[in-house]
């Protein structure tokens, strides 16, 4: 089996005339030249150098082999450029991101990356959280945005990303409805959820239970933009990441509900398997954690600066004053 230490000695021992230069040039003992190029000789089953010439000279086997030796290290060197210069970076990388992300700050973060590696080529996938882990481990996916705890520590690397601060909405026609008295949060409209496979969905079924709620109505819903048409047709109220809805509320088309306790935030990693890619990976991880601060952040400002009057609602009986400045996003 050829070795490239043994293909190296030969080209520079051909290109040099010395086994000394060829040693001074590698970095290694003279000795060592002669050992190596004495392995290849031996696999390839023919003598390659003319020893006794001055300078070296290869032998008519040699020379012809020397022509393939030395277009051999030339490509090894161009695919070992992939790993030096990052940009350069050109195969398919297979994303995986749930949708509360790819509806907040996910497009800026594939601009970035995009510019970053300009040869780069998205294949993208929007799932459920269980559905991205599981085709993680199969090696259907490379990288995930979405909630860890699915797989095993040791076959992954993870950073974590900016958590979602969840809310409560409803429809501006429900308001007097539900300030007439403390339950009506809870007793009169259904909730609108994620489907029954993500987290959003358990958490909002803990979180009830701990207010009282035992067997709550919940529509459940597969996709983001869904829950807000609903929320604002009235259907019921929505559990939403508020930072994905500021313009809704704002605007008027949906109120928040001032909980008595707050819900549970809603946390997200950067996911991917320890054997792939690592320098790479690492990379994008450190992008998006960038970005989905940075979304936090401008999130966090917008709601502080903008007042929200009148777009809360405040039952009676069971609500304390609602937050102005939510804590997380």
């Amino acid at each position: 089996m050829l070795d490239f230490k043994e293909l190296e000695a030969f080209v520079w021992a051909v290109q040099l005339g010395s086994f000394r230069k060829a040693a001074v040039r590698l970095h290694i003992t003279q000795p060592s030249v002669s050992e190596r190029i004495s392995r290849l000789e031996t696999t390839v089953g023919e003598l390659l150098l003319e020893r006794s010439a001055r300078p070296i000279q290869p032998t008519m086997r040699g020379r012809e082999f020397f022509l393939h030796a030395e277009r051999m290290l030339h490509q090894r060197d161009e695919a070992l450029k992939l790993f030096d210069s990052k940009e350069a970076f050109s195969a398919p990388l297979r994303l995986g991101t749930i949708e509360t992300i790819a509806h907040s700050w996910f497009p800026v973060f594939m601009q970035r990356l995009t510019e970053r590696y300009p040869r780069l080529i998205i294949e993208l996938t929007v799932d459920y959280s269980p559905v991205l882990n599981e085709r993680l481990m199969s090696n259907e996916l490379d990288i995930l945005l979405a909630m860890n705890g699915y797989l095993s520590p040791e076959q992954i690397e993870d950073g974590a990303l900016s958590p979602y601060e969840m809310g409560m909405f409803v429809a501006p026609r429900h308001m007097e409805m539900l300030k007439e008295s403390g339950d009506a949060w809870c007793r009169t409209l259904p909730f609108i959820s994620f489907g029954k496979q993500a987290r959003p969905y358990e958490e909002l079924l803990r979180y009830l239970a701990g207010q009282g709620v035992k067997q709550p109505r919940i529509h459940s819903v597969s996709t983001l933009m869904t829950i807000v048409r609903m929320t604002i047709e009235g259907l019921g109220i929505g559990a939403l990441p508020v930072a994905t809805v500021l313009e809704e509320w704002r605007r008027g088309d949906l109120c928040r509900l001032a909980l008595p306790e707050p819900l549970p935030p809603m946390h997200y990693d950067v996911i991917w398997r320890s054997a792939n890619h690592p320098r790479f990976c690492r990379s994008v991880g450190r992008l998006a954690q960038e970005c989905a601060s940075h979304y936090a952040n401008a999130r966090l400002a917008e709601m502080t600066a903008t007042h929200f009057t009148g777009r809360w609602v405040q039952p009676n009986a069971a609500f304390s004053t609602p937050q102005a400045t939510p804590p997380l996003l």
